[in-house]
C-alpha cells in the first residue's frame, strides 16, 4: 500500500519476479477493502500515509489475516512505528526489504500463536510440588526476554528445562546448548563467539560462533561457573548489549539470542571467594529456577523409571512390559546422587541386560540394590555419577570434531594419552560408537 500507485506497482512486480503472489493499492478506501478479498502473509504499508492511514491499514490486515506481517516503509532514520511488526527504509537496499518481511511473518505468528505451555508435553517429568514450582516459573517467563539462570544439581534436568523455556518462548530460532566446562578459554571464545581464517594457528577458514547460530533463538550456557576471569568479561558485555566480536576480527555482530545459563555451584559463594564477578552474577541471577535432586522428589521415581523402561525398550527392540516390585522398591530406596541422569542409566542398563519381561532387582545396578547404606553411598554411586558427566562431555568432543582424537583432546583441554586412558576406563569403544552414531 503506497499513495504512489506506480511505486506499489514496481515493488509488487518485483516482488512477483522473486516467486511471491504479491498486489498493489493505492489509496486508503481499496487498501481496507482488500484484506477481504485476499488472505495475506505480509503487507507493506507507506509509514507517512495522511490521516494516519498506515495504523488504520495494519488494523483491518490484522483483523482479516491475523498472521499477517505488517512491514511499515519508512524514511531513512525514521523508528519503526507501533502498529507495526517490522520497518524497511525507501530507498533502501532489496536485502533490507526481504528481511524485514521475514522479521514481520515471524513475530505475527509468533504474536497469532497462543503459548504451547498449555497445550504441549512437557519433557520435563515429573507431579512433586516442587518440580511443578519450577515448571510453572520457567512457563511464566518464557515469553518475557529475561535472562534466566538454572541452578541445581547434576543430573537434575536442567538442559531440559532450557528446553522447555525455548520450546514455550515462541522464538522462531535455534536452541543452540555450548557446555562452557567442557573446552579450554581459547576454544571456548571461538566456540561462543567465533573467529576469522588465521586469528590463530589451525584456523583456516571464518566460522560463525554460537551466539550467532542462536540469533532469534535461544543460547544455553551450561556450567557457567567455569568461565575464567576474562571470559567473564567478555559474556558480561554480550548480555548487556548483544554485540561481541568474533576472534581477530574488528568487526562488530549484533544478535537478538535469549540467554539460559545452568550451573551446580553456589555462585553466591564463588563471588565471596572472589572467584566470579559480582556484576555478572547481578546480570544472569535475574530469574533463578532451582531443579530439585531427586531424593527430593522420590514419589517421582516409578514415573521416571517407567518413561525411561519404554524408551529404552524400544531402543533395544525388546518387550518389556514393567517393573517388578522388588526391584521398584530399590529404586524408590536409593539416594541417586546421580539424580534423574543416574536412574536412567541404571533403568536402560537394566533393560538392556535383562532377560525377562519384566525388570527385576537383579537387573539393576550394585549401587541400587545396597539402597541408601552408606557404604555404597560413598564407594560406587560416586564413582558412577562422575563417570557419566565425563563420558558424556567426551563422546560430544568427539562428534564435534569428527572424531579426530587430537582435536577431541585439545578440545577438552588434555593430551590424547590422557583421552586414551579415559576411553579405556570409561569402557568406550570408538569403532563401535561411531557405527552407532
Amino acid at each position: 500500500m503506497d499513495d504512489d500507485r506506480r511505486l506499489a506497482s514496481g515493488r509488487a512486480e518485483w516482488l512477483c519476479g522473486l516467486g511471491w503472489h504479491a498486489f498493489a493499492v493505492g489509496s486508503l478506501a481499496e487498501a481496507v477493502r482488500s484484506p477481504g478479498r485476499d488472505r495475506c502473509s505480509a503487507c507493506l504499508i507507506d509509514a507517512h500515509l495522511p490521516d494516519n492511514g498506515g495504523r488504520r491499514v495494519a488494523e483491518a490486515m490484522r483483523a482479516a489475516s491475523p498472521t499477517a506481517g505488517i512491514v511499515a516503509i519508512v524514511a531513512p532514520g525514521d523508528a519503526c512505528p507501533a502498529w507495526a511488526d517490522a520497518a524497511a527504509c525507501h530507498p533502501g537496499a532489496d536485502a533490507e526489504l526481504l528481511a524485514a518481511i521475514e522479521a514481520a511473518r515471524d513475530a505475527a505468528l509468533v504474536r497469532s500463536t497462543p503459548c504451547p505451555a498449555a497445550s504441549r508435553a512437557s519433557a520435563v517429568i515429573g507431579s512433586h510440588p516442587t518440580l511443578l514450582h519450577a515448571l510453572d516459573i520457567a512457563r511464566r517467563i518464557a515469553r518475557t526476554p529475561a535472562t534466566v539462570l538454572v541452578t541445581g544439581e547434576s543430573g537434575t534436568g536442567k538442559s531440559l528445562l532450557a528446553r522447555e523455556i525455548h520450546a514455550a518462548s515462541g522464538r522462531r530460532g535455534r536452541f543452540v546448548e555450548v557446555a562452557c566446562g567442557s573446552l579450554a578459554e581459547p576454544l571456548l571464545e571461538s566456540e561462543l563467539f567465533g573467529h576469522v581464517a588465521g586469528a590463530y594457528t589451525g584456523a583456516s577458514v571464518d566460522r560463525d560462533g554460537r551466539f550467532l547460530e542462536a540469533d532469534g533463538g535461544t543460547i544455553f550456557l551450561d556450567e557457567i561457573a567455569t568461565a575464567s576471569p576474562a571470559m567473564q568479561v567478555k559474556l558480561l558485555r554480550v548480555l548487556q548489549e548483544m554485540e561481541f566480536e568474533p576472534v581477530g576480527s574488528g568487526r562488530t555482530h549484533r544478535v537478538d539470542a535469549r540467554v539460559i545459563l545452568a550451573t551446580n555451584d553456589n555462585l553466591e559463594s564463588l563471588v565471596a571467594a572472589g572467584r566470579f564477578r559480582a556484576d555478572l552474577f547481578w546480570r544472569i541471577n535475574v530469574v533463578a529456577i532451582e531443579m530439585p535432586p531427586l531424593r527430593s522428589r522420590a514419589s517421582d521415581i516409578p514415573l521416571l523409571a517407567d518413561h525411561f523402561l519404554r524408551k529404552a525398550a524400544a531402543h533395544a527392540g525388546r518387550e518389556v512390559t514393567g517393573i517388578s516390585a522388588p526391584a521398584m522398591t530399590a529404586l524408590c530406596g536409593h539416594t541417586w546422587p546421580g539424580n534423574v541422569r543416574e536412574l536412567q542409566h541404571a533403568v536402560e542398563r537394566a533393560v538392556f541386560l535383562g532377560r525377562g519381561s519384566l525388570v527385576d532387582a537383579a537387573d539393576l545396578p550394585a549401587a541400587v540394590l545396597a539402597g541408601g547404606r552408606h557404604a555404597s553411598v560413598v564407594a560406587s554411586p560416586l564413582k558412577e555419577a562422575l563417570a557419566s558427566p565425563e563420558r558424556q562431555l567426551i563422546l560430544e568432543a568427539l562428534e564435534r570434531s569428527g572424531w579426530r582424537r587430537d582435536l577431541a583432546a585439545r578440545s577438552l583441554g588434555i593430551n590424547r594419552t590422557t583421552l586414551y586412558k579415559k576411553l579405556r576406563r570409561l569402557g568406550l569403544d570408538l569403532g563401535e560408537l561411531q557405527a552407532a552414531r
